[in-house]
């Protein structure tokens, strides 16, 4: 608006453009939250067929919030005369509330978790003779798993990815039984058959898989030690679990990146500004995890593996996807002496076992036949 006598704006014209800016902004990021909740909870239940109120609410936010950032988007840039400016400001919301989404919506994945069934898959083969048990952890949520006996007196807590279940790690329980191997096959909290509610970044590793531990630790078939392994979300927690649980002999982590946003650091020494700038994204997502669950956060995987010292841990990483390559060399450096990296070829996320089964089956075993022969006795 123009003050027709000078042909300057009028007074306090500049004024309410930048009240709408602030104030459309704020309302842009409010929103945010909204959005992210649509997609992490309601899409997300939708295409896992969890139909029921959390799919009914995500989807209800998603569809309000999408209208509201329309017409925030109108309000703001709705004064402006100039088309490219009108485009560019458009342009710049839409890209915050992007960043926002993508930065939030993991935290409400991760913490607002659709049920996981077996389906039909079952233990056949060499784990054909699996029970189903169940082991209480230390807060009384029972936990599910199949339970074959080892032949050779040693045991392996085998552990799923987030939004999967035991069903879902059963082919490399199958390789470790057919070693002698005895295994415990968990559902993780909130997973298939376990009690409790889920916690999709993993931060209920370490507790349940104590219990899994001391399950075997009882029976009197086990006589040679327990270790753990892992597959993403799980491969953190076997980490996790290794460094805070002294009985553990050694543990293998397939896939494991992060669980916390110090376990991304390194993405300041290999990115640099734009590293720093996702840390402190990385930030407010586990942050906002945090308050949406009672799980305690765990410590940094790095950490866990220097605590680990001197028991060994292997990482498996998946030869097409970099992340895993940095970031088991972050928690390699923790621990240099006593980690071990295998990258799979040619491999995806957990896929290790179907792109090389010989290799993975050669490297996984002579890991921990060697782990258990050098572990104290008694």
């Amino acid at each position: 608006m123009r003050d027709p006598r000078r042909g300057r704006p009028a007074a306090g014209a500049g004024a309410n453009g930048a009240q709408r800016a602030v104030g459309g902004t704020a309302a842009v990021l409010a929103g945010s939250v909204a959005l992210a909740f649509g997609v992490g909870v309601g899409l997300r239940h939708l295409i896992a067929g969890a139909y029921g109120w959390w799919m009914v609410l995500g989807l209800a936010a998603l569809a309000l919030e999408l209208a509201a950032l329309v017409m925030v988007v109108r309000w703001i840039t709705g004064p402006m005369r100039r088309p490219l400016g009108r485009l560019a400001a458009g342009a710049a919301l839409v890209l915050l509330t992007a960043v926002s989404v993508w930065t939030l919506a993991p935290a409400f994945m991760a913490a607002i978790v659709p049920a996981t069934s077996h389906g039909s898959a079952r233990p056949t083969g060499v784990l054909a003779g699996a029970q189903e048990v169940t082991v209480s952890a230390d807060d009384g949520v029972e936990l599910w798993a199949w339970y074959l006996p080892p032949a050779n007196g040693r045991a392996v807590v085998v552990r799923h990815g987030a939004g999967s279940t035991a069903a879902d790690a059963l082919d490399q329980a199958a390789v470790l039984a057919g070693h002698g191997y005895g295994v415990l096959v968990m559902d993780a909290r909130g997973h298939g058959g376990s009690g409790g509610r889920a916690m999709d970044f993993g931060w209920y590793g370490e507790r349940d898989i104590a219990a899994g531990v001391s399950f075997l630790a009882d029976r009197p078939e086990v006589t040679g030690g327990v270790a753990v392994l892992g597959l993403s979300m799980g491969g953190e927690e076997a980490i996790g679990a290794l460094g805070a649980d002294r009985r553990i002999v050694a543990a293998v982590a397939e896939g494991a990146t992060a669980r916390t946003d110090e376990d991304k650091a390194w993405y300041a020494d290999r990115y640099g500004i734009r590293g720093r700038i996702q840390l402190g994204l990385e930030w407010v997502q586990y942050g906002l995890a945090g308050l949406l669950t009672s799980a305690p956060e765990p410590a940094p995987l790095a950490d866990a593996a220097a605590a680990a010292a001197p028991r060994p841990l292997l990482l498996v990483t998946a030869g097409t996807v970099a992340e895993e390559g940095h970031a088991a060399e972050h928690i390699r450096q923790a621990s240099p002496a006593m980690v071990t990296v295998w990258t799979v070829p040619g491999a995806g996320h957990t896929d290790g076992l179907a792109r090389d089964p010989q290799g993975w089956e050669r490297t996984v075993i002579a890991f921990l036949d060697g782990a258990y022969a050098a572990a104290p006795s008694g």
